[in-house]
């Protein structure tokens, strides 16, 4: 394990005072490698705290978007404490640059990035200086003294004390530089699922999204922004918007135009009213995009992974197989639309925002108003999904610009059709592949030209370099081929792009998947052992993968008119590959079953792990199916979900999540679910019908005339 882990110096931890007495302590959560040389103090950024009652706090800096960090944190600690569960709490911090360290929550990486070590060396840190306090009230060694469950018992007696009692001692105490750790034998709450914290006002309705922010004295406000990407406004005509009952207001913004109201939708009303005209902008045809995709997968690449020569072993190649796969633009579309409270006053503003990245809206927020970022609050809301989305802060400049011009607060919420049309998509991709096969069917060479546009707000990134982001799925991959190229291109277009639910694997495994799939068929192999082979020299997937072929019944006969596909996958340190049962009922693709298995290291919390890979599943399978974002003369057809399908509850499959057990460190569960989906369900097509389908959606026209069920 990396030495950032294992920092065993005093200044690990800080104990602070409190007010009310008690043990506090300071805990560094690294984002990176501390530097001991440097002048700055090593600062604590998440902060553990036990009262004079024995309850137990945790103040922690990342964002709740329904993937259960408000609890999966918390019993880290929890465990090395041996706190009583029932009785810890988890405060959400505010956004602060230089208490709680890097805030955003992206990347599945809440408890993978530099959370799980120092956590437990938090909890067991107090643990140990809770027991040293009550070895020296009963004058005893501490070796006869242990904790259990929020209370320090003394062996052989039925002396016991609460936390509460012994909190204010133990603050008094040294901080142990080195505490003893549990071994997972020892767990008590990692590796168990309790309610999730937030679970009972979730259903109460009692949580508070941003959505639901309310301040006094607050307006409600949308705001239109340009038709095309890159657009400039020319002209605004307000009256008839004027006229529409509860309209107060109607007032331009360097982002758009903003309609100012007594409640939303009067602002809603007032946007649909206004005649606003528009010059400019990006006017390409998804056409066109299409066109310039394929267009720069002939242009000069970068190479990004050469491993022997490609080129050569394909020549000599005994079977070659090429082939071009596409994938669209696509939307977040979370529940919950962008929306951010903002009152801006002279000398300091706050801010409620539904954000993935606390900082970002602070320092936001400190740019436009020429504030310092300490005279910025940030208060992060519950967030409505977030999916990387709300890693931008662009709907958090909207109600900046308006706060600050009107001087008062207001919320700024997107109407459905401004959220899917002015969002940071998924990029549109291609990748073409070559293949060669030795005379045994053995895959002897691979090649990849990806083209897709970087993720930036432009949609542009620097020339000359290879996109991370753009080949991650397929640089990566862990099959043992000997002559492996892959390529980048970056397209010219100026779609804005963002990060979206996994990232590059979203469309590269369908891509990469699906194309192994095809060599498996043309060198003759089940492709459940042609990817076995090609796994021999990685264990953890290839069990990953034994286990996925064994509970779905992988080689044993199906139901008439069904067909089975596998996809495999490794990602945020997690391997997962998935099965899926398929049919064609009706014209429709129906999936039937897929069965998940995961290999997520240390598994904090079984029960968010079985809900992050069913979402996965469920979100991945709705884009496969019918998700895509298309542009007509620039304009985003796509408005709301009559045009842009999510999938429907009848339509889920049944899906079984099997969680094989690792002692490898915990991997992030939200996004490595999503990508297998697409392949495993394109792959079971073509065994079903023996037609490819190279491009998302996975349209069931392409299917015409093939076996139905």
């Amino acid at each position: 394990m990396d030495d950032v882990w294992k920092i065993d110096r005093r200044e690990f931890f800080k104990v602070t005072g409190m007010a009310g007495g008690g043990l506090m302590l300071g805990v560094y959560l690294p984002d990176r490698p501390w530097n001991p040389s440097a002048d700055a103090p090593l600062q604590p950024n998440v902060f553990v705290r036990v009262d004079e009652t024995g309850a137990v706090t945790i103040w922690v800096g990342k964002a709740d978007m329904g993937q259960g960090v408000r609890t999966s944190l918390p019993m880290i600690v929890a465990d090395e404490l041996e706190a009583d569960w029932s009785r810890v709490g988890v405060i959400q911090a505010e956004a602060d640059p230089h208490k709680y360290g890097r805030q955003i929550t992206v990347g599945s990486g809440s408890v993978r990035n530099g959370a799980w070590m120092p956590l437990r060396k938090a909890g067991a840190t107090a643990r140990e200086m809770l027991v040293r306090a009550a070895a020296e009230r009963w004058k005893v060694p501490v070796a006869s003294c242990r904790a259990e469950s929020g209370y320090v018992s003394r062996n052989g007696s039925k002396q016991r004390l609460g936390y509460g009692k012994l909190a204010d001692a133990a603050s008094e105490l040294p901080v142990p530089s080195d505490p003893r750790l549990k071994t997972p034998a020892e767990f008590r709450i990692i590796g168990t699922s309790p309610q999730q914290v937030d679970v009972h006002d979730k259903v109460c309705g009692r949580t508070q999204y941003g959505i639901d922010v309310r301040v006094p004295g607050m307006r409600f406000a949308t705001v239109v922004h340009a038709p095309l990407f890159g657009a400039s406004l020319t002209s605004v005509d307000d009256t008839r918007a004027r006229r529409v009952a509860g309209v107060r207001d109607v007032v331009q913004i360097p982002t758009g135009v903003a309609v100012v109201a007594d409640h939303t939708w009067a602002a809603f009303q007032g946007a649909k009213a206004l005649d606003v005209q528009w010059s400019g902008g990006f006017a390409m045809s998804s056409a066109d995009i299409s066109a310039e995709l394929r267009q720069a997968a002939n242009r000069k690449a970068v190479a990004g992974r050469t491993d022997g020569d490609a080129d050569a072993a394909l020549a000599t190649a005994a079977k070659r197989v090429e082939a071009d796969y596409e994938a669209p633009y696509l939307a977040h579309a979370t529940m919950e639309p962008m929306n951010c409270t903002a009152h801006v006053r002279a000398d300091r503003a706050e801010v409620w925002a539904p954000t993935q990245n606390p900082q970002g809206t602070q320092g936001t927020t400190a740019r436009l108003t020429g504030l310092k970022s300490e005279q910025v609050t940030v208060h992060v809301m519950h967030l409505g999904c977030g999916w990387g989305r709300r890693s931008r802060t662009d709907f958090v400049e909207d109600a900046v610009h308006l706060s600050k011009k009107l001087g008062q607060p207001v919320q700024v919420t997107w109407t459905r059709e401004e959220d899917m049309r002015h969002d940071l998509y998924r990029p549109a991709a291609f990748v073409r592949f070559s293949g060669g096969l030795d005379a045994a069917g053995r895959l002897v060479a691979l090649k990849a030209r990806v083209v897709a546009q970087p993720l930036s707000a432009t949609g542009r990134g620097k020339p000359g370099g290879v996109d991370d982001n753009a080949v991650d799925g397929i640089m990566n991959m862990r099959y043992a081929v000997p002559n492996f190229l892959v390529e980048y291109g970056m397209p010219d277009l100026g779609v804005p792009t963002g990060h979206w639910r996994s990232v590059g694997p979203s469309q590269n495994l369908f891509f990469f998947e699906s194309f192994i799939d095809e060599l498996a068929h043309a060198a003759g192999r089940d492709p459940f052992d042609f990817r076995h082979d090609l796994l021999a020299d990685q264990p953890r997937q290839r069990r990953v993968l034994e286990v996925a072929g064994e509970k779905s019944g992988w080689g044993k006969p199906l139901p008439a008119g069904h067909a089975r596909g596998l996809a495999i996958h490794e990602n945020k340190g997690t391997v997962v590959a998935q099965v899926a049962e398929v049919s064609l009922e009706g014209g429709k693709v129906r999936v039937h079953h897929v069965w998940c298995t995961v290999d997520a290291g240390q598994v904090i919390h079984p029960g968010i792990v079985h809900q992050q890979m069913s979402g996965a599943v469920a979100s991945g399978l709705t884009a496969a199916l019918y998700q895509e974002i298309t542009l007509a003369d620039g304009h985003v057809v796509q408005g709301n979900f009559d045009t842009y399908k999510m999938m429907r509850i009848d339509e889920m499959p049944l899906v079984d999540v099997d969680i094989v057990k690792s002692g490898e460190a915990p991997g992030g569960v939200g996004e490595p679910g999503l990508p297998p989906i697409a392949p495993a369900v394109a792959n079971a097509l073509f065994a079903l019908t023996g037609t490819r389908v190279r491009s998302l959606p996975l349209r069931p026209e392409a299917l015409r005339g093939t076996k139905r069920a």
